[in-house]
């Protein structure tokens, strides 16, 4: 796992968030943003980032095969946003997606930070990931009918990773 954003991230985004079929244009689009600005503005943007790499696979740091996006939630204390979590649907079932996470909680409560909070669809295609969720100690704390477009809710998932 990586935490230094290069430039060759922005096309790895691009292509992994892709490659998972689950994002829109606009959504991707997002996601690299977020690495374009991270590059561009450095930690001002709050924007943390893992990277997974498959050594051997690309270059010498690898393939990227998994992602996680996440910081501060502004005018909060202690509270974080899990923004993107990605793993390429080739080394899925791997426990890329655990080790990303188990990363990011490491440096949140590191950090001071009290809660993760995460924003997924409702849509049947993401039960896997809300199961993925729930299986790491997430809970459901709200869901939004009708959030993101009719029929898609925004499930809003929440985790302490340190005592109040």
């Amino acid at each position: 796992m990586r935490e230094a954003v290069t430039t060759t991230d922005v096309d790895g985004v691009r292509s992994l968030v892709t490659r998972t079929g689950f994002f829109r244009p606009d959504e991707i689009e997002i996601a690299v943003q977020l690495v374009a600005d991270r590059l561009a503005r450095g930690t001002a943007t709050g924007y943390e980032f893992l990277f997974a790499e498959s050594s051997g696979l690309a270059g010498p740091g690898g393939e990227l095969i998994g992602y996680a996006c996440f910081g501060p939630i502004p005018c909060t204390m202690g509270s974080y946003d899990l923004y993107w979590i990605a793993v390429d649907p080739r080394f899925q079932r791997r426990g890329i997606g655990r080790r990303l996470l188990d990363g990011v909680e490491s440096r949140v409560a590191a950090a001071g930070g009290r809660r993760i909070y995460i924003d997924t669809s409702g849509r049947s295609q993401y039960a896997p990931t809300r199961e993925f969720y729930e299986r790491n100690g997430y809970r459901q704390a709200a869901r939004l009918a009708d959030f993101y477009a009719p029929g898609d809710d925004r499930v809003i998932y929440v985790k302490a990773v340190a005592e109040t």
